[in-house]
């Protein structure tokens, strides 16, 4: 009895001597959920391959290949991370339906996503809910707009002007619109989008004015008042949303989050 009690005497002295590095170490392995990794290349603006596995950005959705800016979101990213070390912060979930890897990724104290939307070269993205980094995220793209670059940069088109969000919701998976001025305005190529894929574009569409439009998914014939959103079970998720609306020339004419 009296080994096993110098034993753990000595065992307690050792740790006080290395100042509990050991235990720090095992906490910090517990409690942290991140990593470290070799950015080996950037297959677009939101998506990168580290240490040989696809990563999505968390965060933000820049455009598609062959979209206004997606050229420029790819060089941007290419130009912060490209076979750089970085660290992998993850959210909620770590992996998404295609089992890439989802994180925020970090250069020291940069959140390299974070700057991805400060200079306009994506929207902010949280189809899983609101997290810790959302209302930077957000200011982020305030800020954006203040310096209306890329993404930002919005419509000089009259009708800008014009078009008002009267109704955003996730209940009815609709959005109402009203043009507030006294001409009409052709909405041809104008386009709706949420914060991930999903786009809406106005074909032949006259909007009259002080008249109202209501788009809505589902399957139905357009008229006047109301416009389907087709081939979508829905649109707004529950979670929260932005909704964007985009001339022509992909110009921004008015946005809205809840």
């Amino acid at each position: 009895m009296d080994r096993e009690k110098t034993f753990l005497l000595i065992l307690v002295l050792m740790l006080l001597a290395l100042n509990y590095s050991f235990l720090d170490s095992a906490l910090i392995n517990l409690f942290d959920n991140s990593e470290y990794g070799l950015v080996e290349r950037v297959i677009d603006g939101d998506t990168v391959v580290i240490n040989g596995t696809s990563v999505r950005l968390l965060g933000i959705n820049s455009p598609e290949k062959g979209e206004k800016y997606s050229k420029e979101a790819t060089e941007y990213l290419e130009s912060k991370v490209l076979n750089k070390t970085v660290r992998l912060e993850y959210g909620k979930e770590k992996f998404d339906l295609y089992g890439r890897k989802l994180s925020y990724l970090f250069l020291g104290t940069e959140n390299v996503n974070l700057g991805i939307v400060l200079n306009g070269y994506s929207n902010f993205y949280f189809p899983s809910g609101k997290d810790v980094y959302y209302s930077e995220f957000k200011q982020a793209w305030e800020n954006c707009l203040d310096k209306k670059t890329n993404l930002c940069e919005m419509s000089n088109n009259p009708c800008a002007l014009c078009i008002e969000l009267k109704e955003l919701s996730y209940k009815g998976d609709k959005a109402v619109f009203y043009n507030k001025c006294s001409f009409s305005c052709d909405l041809s190529g104008w386009k709706i989008k949420d914060e991930g894929r999903k786009n809406f574009i106005f074909e032949n569409f006259i909007f009259e004015s002080f008249s109202q439009v209501e788009v809505k998914s589902g399957e139905g014939v357009n008229t006047q008042k109301v416009l389907f959103w087709t081939g979508e079970t829905y649109v707004w998720t529950k979670t929260g949303d932005t909704l964007f609306l985009r001339d022509s020339e992909g110009k921004l004419v008015l946005w809205s989050s809840y």
